[in-house]
């Protein structure tokens, strides 16, 4: 008797267990496709902020926009000049106004830097003429995008990159940031 009450009650637990499983799992499918909403709602209501005031948008000062972004990733003030911009590599640098920092604004991420230094060919082969092939091991490097570099980082970049050396980027959603001493 003992023996068939312990089944009983274990088959009646796990058959609640399973039940609350079943139910928790219902509630958080119907929770993942609110959240998907809300993303959708919310990004729908960036854009069209964004339409409105991406027409109204004008780039006064493309240097001091590049030492903004620059000064937000890095974490301190640099105030940039440039000192070349690369058009066969997509890439500008830029020195500090002190002298301490070097900084290099680029379409190649380290990975694809890494990569094509191993190979020697590819988009980098002047390897002797391109700045980020003699980077030294302390170089930092970040990748900017609209989540650090700002609401408008998509929509500011290619203007910014046009008024500074004259030719069109293209789309542009994303960009590394390479800076330390030496770059």
């Amino acid at each position: 008797m003992e023996i068939m009450l312990a089944i009983v009650v274990t088959a009646s637990v796990i058959f609640f267990g399973a039940l609350l499983s079943m139910g928790n799992e219902r509630q958080r499918r119907a929770i993942d496709e609110l959240r998907d909403q809300v993303v959708l709602w919310a990004v729908q209501d960036l854009r069209i902020k964004r339409e409105m005031l991406a027409q109204e948008m004008d780039m006064q000062d493309p240097l001091d926009w590049f030492d903004h972004i620059a000064s937000k990733i890095s974490g301190k003030q640099m105030r940039l000049r440039l000192v070349e911009a690369f058009d066969e590599w997509d890439m500008l640098v830029f020195k500090s106004e002190d002298g301490e920092q070097d900084v290099v604004f680029s379409r190649i991420s380290p990975s694809d830097l890494r990569r094509m230094l191993r190979e020697r060919k590819g988009r980098l082969s002047g390897l002797e003429n391109n700045p980020l092939s003699a980077l030294p091991r302390h170089v930092i490097s970040r990748e900017i995008t609209l989540l650090n570099g700002g609401v408008f980082f998509d929509l500011e970049l290619p203007l910014a990159w046009k008024a500074l050396t004259g030719t069109s980027p293209g789309n542009m959603e994303r960009i590394w940031m390479y800076y330390g001493k030496g770059v």
